[in-house]
């Protein structure tokens, strides 16, 4: 499907066109494309962004799934995509992403611009149970931010209690809920 607001590479200009126009102030980058400089970047076009990348196989999660959600405002310098796909994939070695084979349930999946995407609770408990703390600290962030994303993610905790690191991510998002009543009640002191 071709849309008025992304354009990619091939699809109706040449890359080296669609760089020019960046040049020139006219469109800025956006995903696997392009976008208009003056248009209003939305959850739709920044999941559609992404579509050269993902396909129908694959889903954005963690990072990549809270910047489509609109939980960070940065594009991620490497997008974490996991298999949807019943079947395995063979996924192409790209220095730009990291891929997950492990199915995703198609429950913890939303479409977003035509391309899946985990749920804002899958991601963040993902993000919440990461190894990595710059993913711990976007997990944080978002939990402070979004408190529905964050009562949606310690739900999703309490139905599946033998996920992999679920108690690192219920600890942090506990945490987080912490800080909040502790910070609320030393306003209300003041």
């Amino acid at each position: 499907m071709v849309s008025p607001f992304l354009f990619f590479a091939d699809e109706r200009l040449s890359l080296a066109e669609l760089s020019a126009a960046c040049l020139d102030g006219i469109l800025v980058p956006l995903g696997e494309g392009f976008m208009p400089a003056d248009a209003a970047e939305t959850a739709w076009m920044r999941g559609r962004s992404l579509a050269p990348l993902l396909g129908e196989r694959w889903a954005a999660v963690r990072a990549s799934a809270a910047w489509v959600h609109g939980a960070v405002s940065v594009e991620p310098t490497r997008h974490h995509v996991q298999r949807v796909s019943p079947t395995r994939q063979r996924a192409l070695s790209d220095a730009r992403t990291v891929y997950h084979d492990v199915r995703l349930p198609l429950g913890d999946t939303v479409v977003v611009g035509g391309v899946p995407v985990s749920t804002p609770a899958r991601a963040l408990v993902d993000l919440a149970r990461a190894d990595s703390e710059e993913e711990r600290r976007i997990a944080r962030r978002w939990a402070v931010d979004d408190r529905g994303a964050r009562r949606a993610a310690v739900t999703w905790l309490e139905r599946h209690p033998r996920f992999p690191y679920g108690r690192r991510a219920a600890e942090l998002l506990s945490a987080v809920d912490t800080e909040r009543t502790v910070g609320l009640e030393s306003l209300r002191t003041m």
